[in-house]
């Protein structure tokens, strides 16, 4: 049997009660998602739902629920947990992880070979042992990556010249990466991780690919032997460069030496992919080719023939840098900008990588403390002479399929790291560009994602014009206008999306009493005669109510023809199933009204089918359901259509 309920606010429903279950479902006005707790004032109800969504916002995971009924001893102790969570899982830490995570150090610290020796060595010894004190990843493997470092090189390049100006280029590293830390750190505290989301993943892919060809081509320089090198990064300025320098510019002993050790990087690129057991085959390879080429270079003095080798690279481990940070005057702020850009960036790809591998062994990663750690390692590596440095998902992928266990593979790999900046690094003086640039190629080749970009043109049209956007801005302008392009693009996505929410009429399914569904998606679904009924799929606010409004209107124009053509009875009533109206503000009540009165001259009433318990209050507030009457806010729509069907006046 059926009922009719009102609640608080004289909204009407409909109430279905089996004679199995009448005595729960009359035990309780609360039963309806419309009654609220008598007598609290609305506008502590408000106040409830904005800390509510602030807490949803910032505060989901509950962050301190762990200090809750907890003495102070054990608070503090938890504080110093939550910072250094090397305190918590080093606690049950054994020999049998330490032999996997020795393996897994050793081994990712033979791929600590940077593009600039001197301070990419410096970058992979300070800032992994911050980050395995205070990173929640197991897996992730810390120090500078090549896009990120290219990414940081180019930035640098264009305010000052390393070759000119080496000092000033230097202390603009340094002072970008401690702004670079500083925003990573700035994020987690105030958990606005989130922001990050703003990058879509298409937008990620044009991105990097673009990036990757841009420091690919800017390898040829060093790959070549070419001197005299454009500063622009767009791939037409720098063809331009590579071929006018042709005739004269290039070295042959340098492009044998290269393009010989390019061959040899990609067969074991191939053999790692095509074999899995040889996995470290291309992992050790950069180190093999640095060794072969820096003996073989020193054996046969080829920097005598024109080969450009690394020279001069310090013996001794970090110096301090903090006064060379500029924190005042015009190279702060250049150094402020290119820090929150590349600090941006390595931040969504240690992320990225960390969140992979979690799920990859099944635990939780905190967003919002990865960010804390890797901006702290930052901020202490541009005071030890580091540069930006993020999770590489290369040498995670090693550690991780060497059997790392924690954190301390990254301990493992900067005490390797420590003893070459303390005992061998003068060996690697006659290391030749030409084999850092193969490298540098071999490594960036990989990100230019071929599958990635064809299923983003499968899946969706919109994410495929951000992807390409952000590949072509990179390529054939600068980094900062590829990324403008690939934020700019997503934000559109998100504004048509707002703007533009989509809406359906329903259709009851086949054999079903009470299920209405899109007629769109449920070819069988048929329409109630002399009734339409319309779901929008999203809150309605100001910036779209107005399209809302336009777009149910049309719905009707467009149903009302149909129906005249087909001599159907004409429309009497219209439902909006308001379920997906998640919140609505003063311009879509307005925009509702306007509905109302638009209807009303068309002799058609106006009925909506389950509204949120905040809706209902705006509802309220605003004196709506004194405007289109009582007992037109109904349950469900199958409610709606009972009544309405009742009260319809049938036509001949």
């Amino acid at each position: 049997m059926a009922k009719n309920v009102s609640d608080k606010h004289g909204f009407k429903g409909v109430e279905t009660i089996s004679s199995s279950s009448s005595c729960q479902s009359s035990s309780s006005p609360r039963s309806s998602p419309y009654v609220h707790e008598v007598g609290v004032p609305l506008k502590q109800n408000l106040l409830k739902e904005i800390a509510a969504a602030v807490k949803e916002t910032l505060f989901a995971d509950d962050p301190l629920r762990h200090f809750k009924d907890q003495p102070s001893s054990k608070k503090f102790i938890l504080g110093l947990q939550a910072i250094f969570p090397i305190l918590e899982w080093g606690k049950h830490y054994n020999l049998s992880k330490f032999k996997g995570d020795l393996i897994a150090g050793l081994t990712i610290a033979s791929l600590c070979i940077p593009q600039e020796p001197q301070y990419g060595l410096y970058s992979s010894f300070v800032p992994p042992l911050v980050y395995a004190f205070m990173g929640s990843s197991r897996d992730i493997a810390i120090g500078p990556v090549a896009v990120v470092s290219l990414l940081l090189g180019s930035l640098l390049q264009d305010e000052i010249d390393s070759s000119a100006n080496p000092v000033g280029y230097r202390h603009l590293a340094f002072t970008a990466t401690f702004f670079a830390g500083l925003t990573q750190f700035i994020l987690g505290f105030f958990r606005l991780g989130f922001l990050i989301d703003f990058l879509s993943h298409a937008a990620i892919v044009g991105f990097m690919g673009g990036t990757a060809v841009t420091i690919a081509l800017q390898q040829l320089k060093g790959l070549l032997g070419i001197k005299k090198f454009t500063k622009d990064t767009d791939i037409v300025s720098v063809m331009s460069s590579v071929f006018s320098s042709a005739r004269h510019g290039w070295n042959w002993h340098t492009i044998l030496i290269g393009i010989s050790f390019l061959i040899f990087l990609s067969v074991t690129k191939y053999i790692g992919k095509k074999q899995k057991k040889f996995f470290w085959v291309p992992a050790i390879a950069p180190l093999i080719s640095v060794i072969i080429s820096t003996v073989t270079v020193y054996a046969t003095r080829a920097d005598k023939h024109g080969v450009e080798i690394v020279k001069n690279i310090r013996k001794g481990i970090n110096p301090p840098s903090v006064k060379e940070i500029f924190f005042s005057g015009q190279y702060a702020g250049k150094g402020f900008k290119i820090g929150v850009v590349s600090g941006m960036i390595a931040l969504t790809e240690a992320v990225a990588i960390g969140r992979t591998f979690a799920s990859m062994k099944d635990y939780q990663l905190d967003g919002n403390k990865e960010m804390i750690a890797l901006g702290t390692m930052n901020i202490v590596g541009s005071m030890t002479s580091c540069y930006v440095a993020t999770g590489s998902f290369s040498r995670s992928a090693v550690n991780y399929m060497s059997g790392c266990e924690t954190a301390v593979s990254n301990i493992v790999m900067a005490c390797v790291v420590l003893l070459t900046l303390a005992l061998i690094t003068p060996l690697f003086e006659y290391t030749p560009n030409a084999i850092l640039a193969s490298i540098i190629i071999s490594a960036v080749v990989g990100l230019v994602d071929i599958e990635a970009v064809t299923l983003i043109w499968k899946i969706d049209k919109f994410d495929f014009i951000a992807c390409m956007g952000a590949f072509f801005g990179v390529v054939f302008s600068s980094v900062e206008v590829g990324l403008v392009i690939a934020v700019s693009i997503s934000f559109a996505k998100i504004l048509l999306q707002v703007t533009r929410p989509r809406t359906a009429i329903l259709g009851k399914v086949p054999r079903t009493a009470t299920v209405y569904r899109n007629i769109q998606q449920y070819p069988d679904a048929t329409k109630v005669s002399g009734i339409l009924i319309v779901r929008v799929d999203s809150a309605i606010y100001f910036s779209n109510s107005n399209y809302v409004k336009e777009r149910i209107l049309r719905w009707l124009a467009d149903e009302e023809e149909h129906v005249k053509e087909n001599s159907q009875p004409r429309f009497q009533y219209l439902i909006i199933e308001m379920g997906p109206v998640t919140d609505i503000d003063t311009s879509g009540i307005h925009a509702l009204e306007e509905l109302f009165r638009a209807l009303q001259k068309r002799d058609i009433k106006l009925v909506f089918a389950n509204p949120g318990p905040v809706v209902v209050d705006k509802l309220h507030a605003s004196k709506f359901q004194e405007l289109i009457g009582e007992g037109r806010i109904l349950l469900t729509v199958a409610d709606a259509v009972r009544i309405c069907y009742s009260k319809m006046e049938l036509e001949p």
